[in-house]
């Protein structure tokens, strides 16, 4: 059986030290443990270790050793990644002043990854969102990419 190939967002990390909201905090640990029992194959970009690096120091610590703990491969912006992420913000799907969600979608879309995993529900994991990416990626010869909260991937939910 393939193993799934998710791309998670700085968003899943932050939720990982949320004690602000249990319930998703609960969620992400159990979704955290299914990855470290090699139920998904994980990935990250250099953008998740940009938004992580901007946490104020002691946060930014606690964040790189969650993610250490489930060892994600760090998948590389490169210039499909670039003018797929230019593409989503051109079309409206997300605003330029949130490039870093564009990237986030266009670095999963790129590297053909089986889904996106946020609790980014402002820009991310949103029906209009989920619809114009897989059009936008299918124009640009890419495959539709499921978009997902954690509490839709975890066993048990």
């Amino acid at each position: 059986m393939k193993i799934p190939k998710f791309y998670f967002d700085t968003s899943i990390f932050n939720f990982a030290l949320a004690d602000d909201v249990p319930t998703e905090r609960e969620i992400t640990l159990r979704l955290l443990e299914e990855v470290r029992g090699g139920k998904y194959e994980v990935f990250i970009s250099e953008v998740v270790l940009r938004e992580i690096n901007r946490a104020p120091q002691e946060k930014a610590v606690k964040l790189r050793d969650c993610i250490k703990k489930i060892n994600p491969e760090e998948l590389i912006l490169d210039e499909n990644t670039l003018s797929l992420a230019k593409e989503y913000i051109d079309k409206g799907v997300i605003p330029p002043k949130y490039e870093d969600d564009a990237l986030h979608i266009a670095v999963a879309s790129v590297n053909n990854l089986d889904a996106i995993v946020s609790w980014n529900f402002t820009h991310i994991v949103k029906l209009k969102t989920k619809r114009e990416v897989s059009g936008i990626n299918t124009l640009m010869g890419y495959k539709p990419i499921e978009i997902c909260s954690p509490q839709e991937v975890i066993e048990n939910a």
